[in-house]
């Protein structure tokens, strides 16, 4: 009974928060109605709480036509020729060579084509601050602070190595296009999810703009997919490229309750789940205590805990409409792809109930940051999310069920 209720609850809690993350879509100043702009030289302005925004209309064009494809679909009612073809989509599976071969091909062509922002400079503001940290950081600082020092070793190796800070984090971007089609692949058991996965971050406007940042790095990204994928592939590693993860970005133990929900709905033994669970929590614990009684947690631009303030947490959600106003594919299809996990995860449809979990958990961060913190939600923040996206995508192609992951 309670297997047939989690469907219902994941999705209840996922389309909840998706859909009041949309609401500064479809509204802009709606959560934020009361927030008069004052401009020098010009009369304060109330913005219209219900004023349309740009993307309404596409999406719920799109969610019309999408949603109503699936339901002919599940019903039956497509023309035959149609639905043939969306089924050899669906069944459609490439051989581990050819796989092999299109990724290959697929990082060279994002190789080749970002290669060119390796001589930019970068124009962030953040940029300057981290320069000047990494010109007088050392390893011998590491235990004294509580900072992004994986972070900092990484960016000083690259200097050191490349004569460049710039060459580590595209690397890792390339590294995380490949840890994505991983995952995607294993836990869906189809390297055609995979590649659909790879392609779809590969077109992210949040992916593209910080993939070769330095002030915005991927490396706290590559490190929390790597101990998702580790959970099923070895896991005694998950938990240490989860903890790899947390000095990189700190963000990254807002992430434990979606882990754990990972970890516990993994193609795995009963006994290892709990092992890797348990060693994971108590990572973040172990770790917060430290923070909490050591180093100033401050340090480093990191969080600092503040009063709940409501008027912030709205502003956080609000943040997703203009942050990903760029990221049409993911404005379009968010909202379907939810559904389409929920159809997915009722039907069995392994990993289906995590992604929706993911996908939920990351716009809910965006608020909870702002709202009890003194942080200000950035769009580099949102990474993750185009990357559960895009494996989201991929497990509707999910050749595994749920009835395989408790065996």
């Amino acid at each position: 009974m309670a297997s047939v209720q989690v469907p219902w609850i994941v999705f209840a809690f996922s389309i909840v928060i998706v859909m009041v993350s949309f609401v500064s879509v479809f509204f802009p100043s709606l959560l934020l109605a009361s927030n008069t702009v004052i401009i020098p030289g010009i009369d304060p302005i109330t913005p219209d709480p219900y004023e349309i925004g740009p993307w309404a209309s596409y999406i719920i064009i799109s969610c019309v036509i999408t949603l109503g494809l699936l339901y002919l679909y599940i019903k039956k009612k497509l023309p035959s020729p149609i639905h043939n073809i969306l089924k050899r989509l669906y069944s459609l599976e490439v051989s581990k060579k050819k796989a092999t071969g299109i990724i290959i091909i697929l990082l060279a062509i994002y190789a080749i084509g970002t290669a060119g922002e390796l001589q930019q400079e970068e124009d962030y503001n953040d940029y300057t601050k981290v320069k000047e940290r990494l010109d007088v950081w050392s390893i011998d600082q590491i235990p004294n602070s509580f900072e992004p020092h994986v972070r900092y070793f990484i960016l000083a190796s690259s200097m050191d190595i490349f004569g460049s800070y710039k060459i580590a984090p595209y690397l890792a971007s390339i590294a995380l296009l490949a840890m994505t089609y991983l995952l995607a692949s294993q836990i869906t058991q189809n390297r055609f999810a995979g590649i659909i996965s790879t392609i779809l971050l590969m077109q992210s406007s949040v992916f593209l703009t910080y993939d070769t940042t330095v002030s915005y790095t991927n490396f706290w990204v590559l490190f929390y997919v790597t101990s998702l994928y580790m959970v099923s592939r070895f896991w005694p590693l998950s938990p240490v490229s989860y903890l790899v993860s947390l000095p990189a970005k700190a963000l990254t133990a807002a992430f434990l309750p979606m882990s754990i929900y990972f970890i516990l709905r993994s193609q795995t033994p009963a006994r290892q789940r709990g092992i890797t669970a348990g060693i994971t929590a108590g990572i973040i614990i172990i770790v917060g205590i430290m923070a909490a009684t050591g180093a100033d947690p401050t340090s480093g631009g990191e969080a600092n805990i503040e009063r709940f303030d409501a008027k912030e947490f709205w502003a956080g959600f609000a943040s997703f409409s203009y942050q990903l106003r760029f990221d049409g594919i993911i404005m379009l299809f968010c909202i379907p792809l939810i559904v389409g996990l929920f159809i997915a995860s009722k039907n069995g449809i392994k990993h289906a109930d995590s992604m929706m979990v993911l996908i939920a958990g990351i716009m809910l961060i965006a608020p909870l940051l702002t709202g009890f913190t003194n942080q200000t939600n950035q769009p580099y923040r949102f990474v993750p999310l185009a990357v559960f996206f895009a494996i989201g995508v991929g497990v509707l192609f999910s050749r595994v069920r749920g009835a395989e992951m408790s065996r």
